[in-house]
């Protein structure tokens, strides 16, 4: 067997404990619990919202007179 460097030994083992997680259905667990939330401020939401049906409201508007 080839002789390995630290770096290659522990890249080796942290690939196979990705592929036992993988087989096991341990990853697949991880991924559903690990979704996360966007965390957009509320005056970025406000002021996206105020763009977008402030000139939909104008376009109506501008269509019936």
């Amino acid at each position: 067997m080839a002789v390995q460097s630290f770096h290659q030994r522990r890249a080796n083992e942290k690939f196979a404990s990705n592929i036992k997680k993988v087989r096991t259905g341990e990853k697949q667990k991880q991924k559903k619990e690990g979704i996360e939330k966007v965390n957009i401020p509320r005056w970025l939401v406000i002021l996206l919202c105020f763009l977008l049906l402030g000139g939909g409201i104008l376009e109506i508007l501008r269509i019936f007179f």
